[in-house]
């Protein structure tokens, strides 16, 4: 991405599958809404019912999806599960930025840390550390929405993610929602606020 002089930065929160990433950057989102804008995400699935394209997801065919990884119109993407595709396309980030904010990403692990590979300098990545495996089975049991075939496969999914969380600048443990919110309130506020070099 050919940015010139970038005030804007990136902050990218990741955490398995029902250890509250969504909850905690909606927070973000609500306290420092003068300096944060969310990155909204493409991806090749089905829009649900009660989304809308351009404001929950971009939603694309598999085919465009596939042309714009050739066309290398991604900053970072992903086929999380097999034919499923997520990513972040550049023209998302350059929109926020032209609105003169900061970009935040709801990412997958390997999403977060491909994006601070790239921006070393003007990222922030956040990893939202469950209290254990078992908590993360009661949450995704509680959301009423998986089967218990998904939720092997997010709890296969996550037990594989926590191994990166040491990659991450910064780890908020949630196992108290309010102290995790407040947390993640300080880490992110402080790195917005503190002058790039």
């Amino acid at each position: 991405m050919k940015i010139d002089k970038v005030t804007q930065k990136l902050v990218m929160v990741a955490a398995p599958s029902g250890a509250g990433k969504t909850t905690i950057v909606r927070h973000l989102l609500q306290v420092l809404h003068s300096q944060l804008a969310f990155s909204i995400s493409a991806t090749n699935r089905q829009p649900r019912e009660y989304e809308v394209d351009g404001k929950d997801y971009y939603f694309l065919s598999t085919e465009e999806f596939k042309n714009k990884i050739k066309n290398k119109a991604f900053v970072e993407w992903e086929e999380v599960y097999e034919n499923a595709f997520y990513g972040t396309l550049q023209t998302e980030v350059e929109r926020i930025w032209a609105t003169n904010k900061s970009v935040i990403f709801d990412v997958d692990v390997k999403g977060a840390l491909n994006i601070k590979r790239q921006y070393p300098d003007i990222s922030l990545s956040v990893f939202i550390d469950p209290p254990g495996i078992n908590a993360l089975r009661e949450r995704l049991e509680k959301r009423d929405t998986e089967t218990e075939h998904s939720i092997e496969r997010r709890l296969k999914k996550a037990a594989h993610e926590l191994q990166f969380k040491s990659q991450f600048d910064a780890v908020v443990l949630n196992d108290d929602l309010e102290d995790a919110k407040a947390k993640a309130f300080d880490v992110v506020s402080g790195f917005l606020n503190k002058a790039t070099a």
